[in-house]
């Protein structure tokens, strides 16, 4: 997400920080560069325009520019003023008697149906009960598309058709789940292709049968201007208590996140990253902000691998790390483990500095490099996997014509892979460091 945004911002503070020493219209100039960076991102004027002048007030000023390193001063007073208008992160209130009505409402195609889906995931994980509640009856497929998405996770789906009234169909699912021991209702209602009077009365009609303890307004990030007239206009008829996105995978340029949020005033809450029924992210406007600035985003990171890999079996692979017993057949065990965390380059744009490296590489590379190892290892026998000293040339021929791939390609993670027993011997051996790099005088 926020790619494009992202690679200009970090463009404008690349050329302030060559600079060295700043004077006041180097700043305005960065400030200018980042300003038309937020707009191309669809940014509401609004909101660029009281951001900017924000950062301005703060960074244009004898502590920065005579500071020994103006150009991180600036870039630190951005990333606060970022992390300002992304606002606080925020839990869903699940408090009070339950079941816990939750209400998503936006407009058609913004991805309210899997949206409630995963939270009902994210509910489930954090021991409630929930219900789905299928109450789009306008679109086509729409409650089909629910129900469908309850049986891939096990999830009841509350459901009366198309011809009841959308209000009677959540008072019912509300009143199912009080009888049946649910402790949380999602209701997906209906959207349109804009904003009118007959969706708004209907859903104020739900809200006030139902009484729900929240009211999430679903924003497509790939809206942009848009985002601002919507949130604007359901949060005054319908009250919104919060914002959850979608489709922050996608090719979007993220003006919606900026501007929903600055114009409605409450939290966003969650962001869905994928089309997985687990692709849900808690928002953390810090983190974001820091992904935008090309900081990386460690904490996610180690909370995708934590929520990926066994404990059991990450203590194993410790193990087998330590007494150098890891195998072929260990790592192929590992790439499927990181390849379900997510695409390759999203995961490395994490780490901090490995944003800009990965923008030096076709955009499918490390993809690419990650199946080619996967094919080489897959077409070895289990032998072959768990010994590779065992791998003669023939083998070698063999296991490269099974995986589509050439010898040498076959010799290279042969070679790197023995590369990284011996270092693990060698670190085991107590030898550390020292015995691996190269010695300097």
């Amino acid at each position: 997400m926020f790619e494009s945004l992202s690679d200009k911002v970090q463009e404008a503070f690349r050329k302030l920080s060559g600079k060295g020493r700043l004077s006041e219209t180097d700043v305005k100039t960065g400030l200018r560069d980042v300003r038309l960076a937020l707009l191309e991102a669809d940014v509401n004027y609004r909101v660029v325009k009281d951001f900017t002048d924000r950062v301005a007030e703060r960074a244009i000023g004898e502590g920065v520019i005579r500071s020994l390193t103006p150009a991180q001063m600036v870039i630190k007073i951005v990333h606060e003023e970022l992390i300002s208008l992304l606002g606080e992160p925020a839990k869903l209130d699940l408090g009070g008697t339950p079941p816990v009505v939750l209400m998503l409402v936006g407009l058609q195609g913004s991805g309210k149906t899997t949206m409630a889906a995963k939270l009902a995931v994210h509910l489930r994980k954090l021991g409630h009960r929930p219900l789905l509640v299928a109450a789009d009856t306008y679109r086509p497929a729409a409650i089909q598309q629910l129900e469908t998405l309850g049986r891939a996770i096990d999830i009841t789906v509350h459901s009366e058709g198309d011809r009841v009234a959308p209000p009677r169909i959540c008072r019912n699912g509300v009143d199912r789940a009080r009888r049946e021991g649910y402790t949380a209702v999602l209701l997906d209602t209906a959207g349109r292709l804009q904003i009118d009077d007959t969706m708004m009365s209907e859903l104020e009609s739900i809200r006030e049968l139902t009484s729900p303890r929240e009211c999430l307004l679903v924003v497509d990030s790939m809206t942009g201007q848009e985002a601002v007239a919507v949130a604007e206009e359901f949060n005054k008829r319908i009250g919104v208590t919060g914002l959850l996105l979608t489709k922050v995978d996608g090719d979007a340029r993220g003006g919606a996140a900026l501007s929903a949020r600055s114009v409605t005033g409450v939290p966003i809450k969650f962001m869905g990253s994928g089309e997985k029924p687990t692709d849900l992210e808690p928002f953390y406007p810090d983190r974001l902000a820091s992904r935008i600035l090309g900081m990386g985003d460690m904490l996610t990171l180690i909370e995708r691998a934590e929520a990926t890999f066994d404990q059991k079996q990450a203590a194993d692979l410790e193990r087998k790390m330590r007494s150098s017993a890891f195998t072929l057949e260990d790592f192929i065990e590992q790439l499927h483990a990181v390849k379900s965390m997510g695409p390759l380059n999203d995961l490395l744009e994490m780490i901090p500095g490995m944003s800009q490296v990965t923008k030096q590489l076709p955009s499918d590379a490390t993809e690419r490099g990650l199946k080619t190892t996967e094919a080489i290892i897959s077409s070895m026998t289990i032998q072959e996997r768990r010994a590779p000293r065992i791998i003669n040339a023939s083998r070698r021929r063999r296991i490269a014509s099974g995986s589509g791939t050439s010898v040498q390609e076959v010799n290279n993670l042969v070679r790197q892979f023995e590369q990284m027993q011996q270092m693990m011997k060698q670190l085991q051996s107590g030898r550390g460091l020292r015995g691996i790099l190269p010695r300097f005088r």
